[in-house]
C-alpha cells in the first residue's frame, strides 16, 4: 500500500485529502508544517508528498528542496490557493512532479497522484535494474592475469584510442568492452555492440551502415544502422575475424574519414563513435591468408588487450564461484548455497576449455541440483569433468 504524507497547514484540507485518499486505499500521514513534515520524511519512507506551499516556520518550496537531498526521495505534488505559473516553474525545477491548486478538483487530484507514484515505480524499478546490470558487469578477480587487464583498462578508457581485445570464447571480452566504455568520456552516450560472427555476410553492411528503401528486395523502408545509432558513443564489433572482406573496407573508411554510406544511399553521414573490436581468432594469421585486412588491422590495434582464459587465472576461481551463486541465488530468488572447500579445490582442477562462460553454467548447475551445502560428490556428479 502505498504511503502518502500530507503537509498543509489547515487542518480543513489535511483532513479532506485524508478521506478521500484512504478510500482509494493509500496509507495517508499528516504534518501540521514544513518542520514537522521534513522530520517525518527524515525518519519514515514515503512513496509521495502533498505538499502545500504557503505555510508558516518553511515553506513548501524550502520543504522540496531540502527532501531532495535526502537518500530516499518521494515524488512531490506542490498544492497551494496562491499560485502561479512561476511558482509551478519553480516547484518543477526543484523537483516536483506536479503543481495542482486549491481548491483541488477531485479527478485531476486523484489522476495527478496516480501518475506520480507510477514514476516513483519507474524510477525504483529503473535503479533495481541497473544495479542487476552493474552486478553482471562486475570484473572479478585479483590475479595477476586479471589486475593487469583491470589496469590497462583504466589508462585507456579516459583516450579515443581504438582497442582490439583478443581471448578465447568466453573469456569475458565484451565485459572489457563494457568497461572501457563506462569509464570513457562517452559513457553517458550509446553503448551498441555488434557479434559480426552472429550476421550472414550479405547483411552485415545493412546491420553497419544501415540501408534506404528500395536498396534490395526486403529493403521496404529506411534503416538506420549501428554506426549511426552509437554517434557520440561506443561501437563495439565483437567477432571482427568473421567480417567479410567488403564490410571491413567500409569499416576502414569510416574509420579514417568518421563517415559512413547507407547501402543504396549516395549521401555521406557524419559519425562520431569510438569502435572497440574482439576476436578469438590470429588476426595476423588471417592476414596472411588474405583473410583480414592489414591495414584495418593496424587501424583498430592501437591498443591491444589480450584477456586470460581461466586456466590462466585459477586462483580466481573461489572468488568467481562466490559471485556466481550470489548473482543466481538472486536471479532464483532462493538463499545463496555454500560450497565446501573440497569442492572448490577440485573446480581449481579442471581445464576450463569454456573459461569464465562455462564456470557459470556450472555453478548454476550446482545450485539448482547441489545439496545446501555443495560437496566433492556434487563436482562428481554434476560437472561436466570426470
Amino acid at each position: 500500500m502505498p504511503k502518502i504524507l500530507i503537509i498543509d497547514d489547515e487542518k480543513i484540507i489535511r483532513s479532506t485529502l485524508r478521506e478521500i485518499l484512504e478510500y482509494e486505499k493509500y496509507q495517508i500521514s499528516e504534518a501540521q508544517d514544513g518542520e514537522e513534515g521534513l522530520k517525518m520524511l527524515k525518519e519514515e519512507d514515503f512513496d509521495l508528498v502533498l505538499c502545500d506551499i504557503k505555510m508558516p516556520k518553511m515553506d513548501g518550496l524550502e520543504v522540496l528542496e531540502k527532501a531532495s537531498e535526502l537518500e530516499k526521495f518521494p515524488q512531490f505534488i506542490m498544492i497551494s490557493a496562491h499560485g502561479s505559473i512561476e511558482t509551478a516553474v519553480e516547484a518543477t525545477k526543484k523537483g516536483a512532479f506536479d503543481f495542482v491548486p486549491k481548491p483541488p478538483d477531485l479527478n485531476r487530484l486523484l489522476l495527478t497522484v496516480r501518475n506520480a507514484l507510477d514514476k516513483k515505480n519507474l524510477v525504483s524499478e529503473t535503479k533495481i535494474l541497473k544495479k542487476k546490470l552493474s552486478q553482471k558487469l562486475d570484473m572479478v578477480g585479483e590475479s595477476a592475469a586479471i589486475k593487469d587487464v583491470k589496469e590497462t583498462i583504466e589508462k585507456v578508457a579516459p583516450t579515443e584510442a581504438r582497442v582490439l581485445i583478443t581471448g578465447p570464447n568466453g573469456t569475458g571480452k565484451e565485459l572489457v568492452a563494457h568497461w572501457l566504455h563506462k569509464k570513457s568520456n562517452r559513457s553517458q552516450a550509446p553503448f551498441i555492440a555488434v557479434n559480426c560472427a552472429a550476421i550472414p555476410a550479405e547483411l552485415i553492411e545493412s546491420e553497419l551502415f544501415g540501408h534506404e528503401k528500395g536498396s534490395f528486395t526486403s529493403a521496404v523502408k529506411q534503416r538506420i544502422g549501428k554506426f549511426e545509432q552509437a554517434d557520440g558513443g561506443t561501437l563495439f564489433l565483437d567477432e571482427i575475424g568473421d567480417m567479410s572482406l567488403s564490410a571491413q573496407s567500409k569499416v576502414l573508411r569510416a574509420l579514417q574519414e568518421h563517415k559512413i554510406t547507407r547501402v543504396g544511399g549516395d549521401k555521406d553521414i557524419k559519425v562520431d563513435v569510438r569502435v572497440l573490436a574482439a576476436t578469438n581468432k590470429d588476426l595476423k594469421k588471417a592476414i596472411e591468408e588474405n583473410l583480414f585486412r592489414e591495414d584495418l588491422y593496424h587501424r583498430l590495434s592501437v591498443i591491444l588487450i589480450q584477456v586470460p582464459p581461466l586456466k590462466e587465472r585459477k586462483e580466481d576461481i573461489p572468488i568467481l564461484v562466490d559471485k556466481f551463486l550470489e548473482d543466481i541465488a538472486n536471479e532464483y530468488g532462493t538463499v545463496k548455497k555454500q560450497i565446501s572447500k573440497e569442492a572448490l579445490s577440485k573446480l581449481k582442477e579442471f581445464p576450463w576449455t569454456g573459461n569464465i562462460r562455462e564456470l557459470r553454467n556450472v555453478v548454476e548447475r550446482l545450485m539448482i541440483l547441489g545439496e545446501k551445502t555443495i560437496s566433492l560428490d556434487d563436482i562428481k556428479k554434476y560437472a561436466d569433468y570426470d
